[in-house]
Formats: C-alpha cells, structure tokens, sequence
C-alpha cells in the first residue's frame, strides 16, 4: 500500500515501506500539468507500475486548502 500525504509544496510518499518526497517541480514535469490540477491517481500511478484506484480522483488542489 503506498501514502500519500500532500501539501502544497509536493507529495511526502511511503512506498513499500520506503519514505521520500516528490517536489513540486518534479510532478509537474513529469504529469505535464501544474501542481494544483495534477489527481491523487496520477501521483499513484507516478509510484505505482499498476496501482488499485478507488473512488473518484481528487484534484491537489482541492485537497490542499
């Protein structure tokens, strides 16, 4: 299971028990879409090669308020 925990700035991550941090800048690069429009499945599908999507996908923006 992987957590997210994000804020405005990037996405702290613990990914199979290993913790790091996405940085803004590097989303964005990578998604191709600024920070406050990037979805929660996005940033899972970043970490995750195949990963389980449940409910609706939240936009950061919305998240961090």
């Amino acid at each position: 299971m992987t957590t997210l925990s994000i804020d405005g700035e990037g996405v702290d991550v613990v990914y199979q028990g290993t913790e790091f941090r996405l940085e803004r800048e590097l989303i964005e690069e990578a998604i191709q879409k600024t920070y406050w429009d990037v979805t929660d499945h996005e940033l899972l599908q970043m970490i995750e090669e195949d990963p389980t999507l449940r409910g609706e996908p939240r936009r950061v923006g919305d998240i961090v308020r």
